[in-house]
Formats: C-alpha cells, sequence, structure tokens
C-alpha cells in the first residue's frame, strides 16, 4: 500500500478527472454516495459505520450525520470528528434512530460482520436504507483487523440473511480496473529507501498511464468477475 504522504501529495496535484480515472474504486463509491445522500430527505439522520477520519461526512451535509468508529484501524488517523467511539456490533443508539446507514469499506474489518449487520438494522427505522462497499481483491490493510473479502453473492446472502432486502449489489469496474489498481499498488516497493530514487520515473507509467489505459479497457470485461469490489443498496425489512 502507498504511503498516506504520497496518496495525499497526488490528490492534491492530480486534477479530480483523472484521479477518477486512476482509481476508479473510490471514484465508484464516491457517486454511489453521491446519489444515496441525494435520495434522502434533508435533516435525515445517517449513521456511518467505521467512519475513520469522516471523509465522507460532505456528503451529508443537509442531513444528520453521525459518525462511529472502534478507532483501532490506522494509529494516524485523526478520530476527533467521530460521533461515537464504539464496535459496530454494539452501537450506542436507540432502536430505529436512523433513516439511513453506511458501511464504507468497512466490513472486511469485522470480525462478525453478521452480527454488526443486524446491529445496523436494529438501529435503522423500517425501510432505512443502508449502502455498503466491500472489496472482493484487496492487500491486507489495517492489520490484523483485516478478515474478510466479499463476492457480490457473498454480499447478497449476508444482507438478506441480516434482515435486509437487497435493492442493487452493482462492481466496481471489471478485470482492467483490477489491473490498473496493482498497477499503482507495484510502486510500493519503491517509495522508501534507496529504491525511492527510481520512484519518480516509475510513479508517471505505473501510477497514472497504466491506470488510464486500463479505466478505457474496462469496457471489454463485460461479466466483471475480477471486480476490486461491490457496492450494495439494502432496505431494513420487517419491524424490530
Amino acid at each position: 500500500m502507498l504511503r498516506r504522504s504520497i496518496v495525499k501529495l497526488a490528490r492534491a496535484v492530480l486534477p479530480r478527472f483523472l484521479r477518477k480515472r486512476i482509481d476508479p474504486f473510490h471514484a465508484c463509491i464516491e457517486d454511489q454516495l453521491e446519489e444515496f445522500a441525494a435520495k434522502l430527505r434533508p435533516g435525515a439522520r445517517v449513521l456511518d459505520v467505521g467512519a475513520g477520519e469522516c471523509p465522507y461526512r460532505s456528503f451529508f451535509a443537509r442531513n444528520i450525520y453521525v459518525a462511529v468508529d472502534n478507532t483501532v484501524g490506522e494509529s494516524e488517523w485523526d478520530y476527533s470528528r467521530l460521533s461515537a467511539v464504539a464496535e459496530a456490533t454494539a452501537l450506542p443508539f436507540p432502536t430505529g434512530s436512523f433513516d439511513a446507514a453506511l458501511g464504507i469499506v468497512v466490513l472486511e474489518h469485522l470480525s462478525d460482520p453478521l452480527m454488526a449487520l443486524r446491529e445496523i438494522r436494529r438501529v435503522l427505522r423500517d425501510s432505512g436504507q443502508l449502502l455498503l462497499a466491500a472489496p472482493q481483491f484487496w492487500e491486507l490493510h489495517q492489520d490484523p483487523h483485516d478478515f474478510f473479502r466479499y463476492t457480490c453473492y457473498g454480499l447478497e446472502q449476508l444482507l438478506r440473511t441480516a434482515g435486509f432486502r437487497v435493492a442493487r449489489i452493482e462492481p466496481t469496474g471489471g478485470y482492467f480496473h483490477l489491473v490498473g489498481k496493482l498497477s499503482i499498488d507495484f510502486l510500493q516497493f519503491f517509495q522508501s529507501g534507496p529504491r525511492l530514487i527510481f520512484f519518480g520515473f516509475l510513479a508517471p507509467v505505473f501510477g497514472i498511464l497504466i491506470p488510464l489505459g486500463c479505466y478505457y479497457l474496462d469496457k471489454l470485461d463485460r461479466k466483471k468477475d475480477f471486480a476490486v469490489g461491490f457496492v450494495a443498496v439494502a432496505e431494513k425489512t420487517g419491524g424490530g
């Protein structure tokens, strides 16, 4: 994984349209968040589970945004913007107190994802909406709190078992988006020590040109079996 300082520099230097093409996984998630937020009424209560540094707060400026995390993910993160510190399996909120909930690339870090989803369901009102994003292909991260990867079928089964009706599950790109991600990941082997001298020469090729080409080639993959991850939208069913 690329160092935090390198990622922040790339985000600051590269224009938004280019960032979306070389990192389509996160671009897809942001597009889904924007669509999800637009459908919520003003003032709706939104719970972000596993919010970390709350990078998605701005999508819910019209809503009451509540962020919770157990703060064990990354030691260098700033958790000061959280509303509460808690485990996803024991949320400190009354039953039916939220209109919507988010779980963005957090499900893989939960040792009991089914219990966590049932707890999220508990704090949602009837017909409350849930947006999940989970990886299918990703390196180990936030060790040792990294437990699972998810296919679309695994996500659907988990959500149904937890008491949700699945509205849709969409892949975040296909084979070529995965190749583009792996090309960027290649640069991690040159980001420190004596090999850092090669980083400046390799980054434009492996960090921009190859991922950009893969972005446009991805239309060739119609099945999307190699999706980096999936985004799911579900609704709480029944009472309780």
